[in-house]
């Protein structure tokens, strides 16, 4: 078997392990080993094959990860609806207390359990309903419903 068929195939077997990690970086090393492939069906030697798939395949793999499909948005457990599915859920409070620094709080029924509430905002808030926006252990963080 000639040399650029064995890249093929090491190519092919990244693209079967890429598809077991959904990451897409293992597809941009087969892609490197692919441009090494086409380097040893032009003839060239081994030194050149080796360096085009690693240059190849390291410019793509630092492409990838600049792109937009390379960022990862990291969000905080507490306030993803994603983990926590209370997230943007609404509550009734019916009455605020306020500590000597500001900070407004409350005991409130939510899925049949009393929690405490903690009330994020600039304005004092009044009883009404409320939208929850994190959870910092067993306290619901909640601001005003806008509209």
């Amino acid at each position: 078997m000639s040399e650029w068929m064995n890249w093929l195939i090491v190519a092919g077997i990244m693209v079967v392990l890429e598809m077991f990690t959904g990451t897409f970086y293992l597809l941009m090393i087969a892609v490197g080993l692919l441009a090494a492939s086409l380097v040893a069906f032009l003839g060239l030697t081994s030194e050149y094959q080796i360096i085009t798939a690693a240059l190849v395949g390291a410019i793509a793999t630092i492409s990838l990860r600049r792109s937009r499909f390379g960022i990862t948005h990291k969000v905080k457990a507490a306030r993803d609806p994603n983990v926590n599915l209370d997230i943007g859920q609404s509550i009734q409070i019916n009455e605020w207390h306020s500590n000597s620094t500001g900070v407004f709080s409350a005991r409130a029924m939510h899925r049949g359990a009393l929690w405490d509430v903690k009330y994020v905002g600039k304005e004092e808030p009044g009883a009404g309903t409320f939208k929850i926006v994190e959870i910092q252990g067993s306290q619901l963080v909640v601001e005003h419903v806008k509209g």
